[in-house]
């Protein structure tokens, strides 16, 4: 029997079965209202009620927001568990590592988080009210950062971008649609129930809609992606689902991509200087490419290694690449487990087995796998690293790694701290969005920038109100 994944709009559950869809990697399949016959309800039809939202303080949102957290209980809370149920079909992931995810949810929600995300991104006081600002010309330009209506096109990969996407829609006070993935149609919804049935009359709860329709849906899209009826779109996805939406750019909208991108290690020779040293970087650098099952962009597919490619180096990559693999096998089951390759990269890892002598592969099948370049060169294939498949990349020096980062490279992590500091800005000039000492790439600082950007200053309208004194300012006519 299908799941069911409800359409929400504003606080309004909508529970018919219009259509079936399947879930992404051939997961189960799911039911879900037409988006089509509901297209007028789903947007804001007037601006001025988001004045609801707008009238709230940050501390009441952060009280809000630190409740849904409690109330998003895994063991409490049934949206939560019934969630959990589909994505295990549908994520990618084994069921121990969504278990984990579901059950630290959240968290994510606590006060604390929740106030240093809206300080650290924005401001508070920028959220509250209008700021004065004293320019140099005399003017006083008081400035405030409002809310938009938006729609956001969620990431399945982890539960994590539905939740992020509730929290930084509250602190900015926009009216939002999301738009969820068939390989997590359901957790957004579930964070929505939540609310529903924890504050239904909230404001927060009243500007914010979740609804499934296949990406690409012309006859709702074209409706829906108008500026009469929206302002931002903030998409996360693929160069094909990017390419479509950007079709429906024009002045009035603007659209803030969370493109996918591509994540790398650099370890430094101090790693190899004795066993010792290298089982205890490894056991970093497995985190780093195993963690979430290597689905997240920040995950590692291709490690650099400062061992030289002499003999005495390849000896130390191999032994590396060895030591790396019984290092992402040892890792709890919340964090990483066995699963089967993706059929494409194991017909890449089966090909270069039976005919590569340049590179020697460890482990392989649902239990990861480690390639072990015997050049500097990463293989081929390598964007298809996924499945804890990491390549390690044995270098001479640190040009090569340097040099193979563009602007498709998201998070670098890096070993020792020391030499993070010695090359981070060459890395950033060639396009590395975010740099993390090896072992912490997926335990980002949340309230920092995502993807070269912040953006919850981008995802808000910033108005200026500018006082003009003509005994201070002289008009235009008298200067």
């Amino acid at each position: 029997m299908p799941y069911h994944v409800p359409l929400i709009i504003r606080g309004r559950i909508i529970d018919d079965a219009d259509l079936e869809f399947g879930g992404r990697r051939g997961g189960a399949q799911f039911t879900t209202p037409d988006v089509k016959q509901h297209l007028a309800a789903l947007t804001l039809q007037h601006p001025s009620d988001l004045s609801d939202i707008h009238a709230l303080r940050s501390e009441e949102i952060f009280d809000y927001l630190d409740a849904l957290g409690q109330a998003l209980s895994f063991e409490r809370n049934p949206f939560l568990q019934e969630a959990y149920e589909l994505s295990i079909h549908t994520s990618g992931l084994t069921p121990g590592i969504v278990r984990h995810l579901y059950s630290t949810l959240g968290s994510l929600f606590s006060r604390d988080f929740v106030r240093e995300l809206a300080e650290n991104a924005i401001g508070v006081r920028y959220l509250d009210g209008w700021v004065p600002r004293r320019m140099a010309s005399g003017c006083v330009c008081n400035v405030r950062a409002f809310g938009a209506r938006a729609v956001h096109v969620l990431a399945g990969n982890v539960p994590m971008p539905s939740a992020l996407g509730v929290i930084r829609n509250a602190i900015i006070r926009s009216d939002a649609i999301f738009k969820t993935p068939s390989n997590d149609p359901i957790t957004a919804a579930a964070i929505a129930r939540t609310m529903v049935a924890m504050a239904p009359d909230h404001p927060v709860t009243r500007h914010l809609s979740v609804a499934y329709w296949k990406g690409g849906d012309a006859g709702v899209e074209a409706e829906l992606y108008r500026p009469d009826r929206i302002e931002k779109i903030i998409a996360w996805g693929g160069y094909a689902s990017i390419t479509h939406i950007a079709k429906y750019i024009q002045p009035g909208i603007d659209l803030i991509t969370m493109d996918p991108k591509l994540s790398s290690s650099i370890i430094g020779r101090q790693a190899f200087v004795d066993e010792s040293s290298m089982r205890a970087v490894a056991e970093r650098a497995a985190l780093d490419v195993a963690y979430f099952n290597q689905q997240a962009c920040a995950n590692a597919r291709v490690v650099y290694i400062e061992t030289g490619t002499d003999e005495a180096g390849l000896a130390k990559a191999n032994r590396f690449g060895q030591v790396l693999l019984e290092a992402i096998r040892a890792l709890p089951a919340h964090c990483s487990g066995a699963v089967a390759l993706d059929p494409d990269l194991a017909e890449e890892v089966q090909s270069l087995r039976m005919v590569s002598s340049e590179h020697r592969i460890f482990g392989g099948g649902q239990d990861g796998a480690v390639i072990v370049s015997q050049h500097s060169e990463p293989v081929d294939f390598a964007p298809l690293l996924n499945n804890r498949v990491a390549n390690l990349v044995p270098v001479p020096d640190l040009e090569i790694p340097i040099e193979a980062v563009t602007a498709y490279t998201q998070t670098i992590g890096i070993y020792p701290d020391s030499l993070k500091e010695q090359i981070r800005d060459r890395l950033v000039f060639n396009g590395a969005q975010r740099i993390v000492s090896l072992g912490y790439a997926c335990k980002a600082a949340m309230a920092g920038p995502h993807d070269g950007m912040e953006p919850l200053r981008r995802m808000c309208k910033w108005i200026s109100d500018e006082t003009n004194d003509p005994e201070r300012v002289a008009l235009l006519s008298r200067s």
